[in-house]
């Protein structure tokens, strides 16, 4: 993969598909893995989360390699795409093999909540979860308005007026040892996005006059009376790496991506996100020389640069989302 690709794609094995409909404001995307498929694990730090197969993925449960991972809107109408995804995977005979000439696809998916934006009655399908992965590719993702990011927003805690585009966002990081890590992110928060290098807002509460965004926290404590609709939010994403982790060390990695949703989303993992991050491992693990290739220190520096990836993949989205159906994106405000 060249190296003028910094999206999760510049995984080998890593490849992703989406189906997007703009004029209704949803989509859905496939992230696929080569193969026998690839280790994961997954940490939900929001309250209000929609998901599939997210309990499997616990590193004391039986299955710990994965087929495909869906990031998907229309809120849990949109779980419908995994079906979808397990059909086109079944059709190619990739799965976990369970009878002779039988497999099962293990396929989490993860759902934000964009019913507000476009139509609310038009959800991903099952369909929609075949077309993506069946056209899933190695290509760099492209950010902003396209699948799953298609119909997300940000900065909502004083109502549907005043909130900005989101979208979806990928990075990629190369570890001086070699180690990439990647993340693909669909932004849907609640909260507002902050720069954190220069603790600037780029994108959240549009205020009354061009450019400028109320404080989503001082609303969230209630220091103003402005009051949002609830339930109407979720960031979800997925990080890669090419290190060969086991399911437990990957569970500490996605626990500790969560930092970036905390360094560049305010407020962050309340009660009306759903936020969720799953941690995958592209390469197999040999529990015999794991303890010798990856010490604590090893694992804890794919674990901060997993932060930061995410950090950067939610910078990516909201910047390069573009203004749609009336909600208006950072670039045009």
């Amino acid at each position: 993969m060249s190296d003028s690709n910094k999206t999760i794609t510049a995984i080998t094995g890593v490849t992703v598909g989406h189906v997007t409909d703009e004029q209704n404001a949803t989509g859905v995307t496939v992230v696929r893995f080569a193969g026998d498929g690839a280790c994961a694990a997954v940490s939900v730090q929001g309250a209000a989360p929609g998901s599939r197969e997210t309990d499997l993925l616990d590193p004391g449960n039986l299955v710990d390699r994965v087929h495909a991972i869906v990031l998907t809107g229309g809120s849990a109408f949109g779980l419908d795409a995994a079906s979808g995804v397990m059909a086109a995977l079944e059709e190619e005979g990739q799965g976990l093999g369970v009878l002779p000439d039988v497999v099962v696809p293990i396929v989490p998916a993860a759902v934000l909540f964009d019913l507000a934006l476009g139509a609310s009655n038009v959800r991903p399908t099952a369909d929609w979860g075949r077309r993506a992965a069946s056209e899933a590719s190695t290509d760099p993702v492209q950010s902003g308005n396209i699948g799953a990011g298609t119909g997300a927003t940000v900065g909502k805690l004083a109502g549907p007026a005043s909130a900005t585009k989101g979208g979806l966002g990928s990075a990629s990081l190369t570890l001086p040892n070699g180690v990439k890590v990647t993340a693909l992110v669909a932004v849907n928060a609640v909260g507002e996005i902050v720069d954190s290098a220069t603790g600037a807002v780029i994108a959240g509460v549009r205020g009354l006059e061009k450019g400028s965004y109320r404080s989503a926290v001082d609303i969230a404590m209630g220091l103003s009376d402005e009051d949002g609709p609830i339930g109407s939010n979720t960031t979800i994403g997925i990080v890669v790496t090419d290190a060969p982790l086991s399911k437990t060390d990957l569970k500490k990695i996605a626990e500790m991506a969560h930092d970036g949703f905390a360094r560049a989303i305010r407020p962050v993992h309340t009660q009306f996100d759903g936020d969720t991050l799953f941690a995958v491992s592209t390469s197999t693990y040999d529990e015999n020389v794991g303890a010798i290739s990856h010490s604590g220190a090893s694992l804890n520096s794919i674990g901060v640069a997993a932060a930061k990836v995410v950090e950067m993949a939610i910078i990516d989205g909201v910047t390069a989302a573009e203004s749609l159906l009336g909600c208006v994106a950072s670039r045009d405000w």
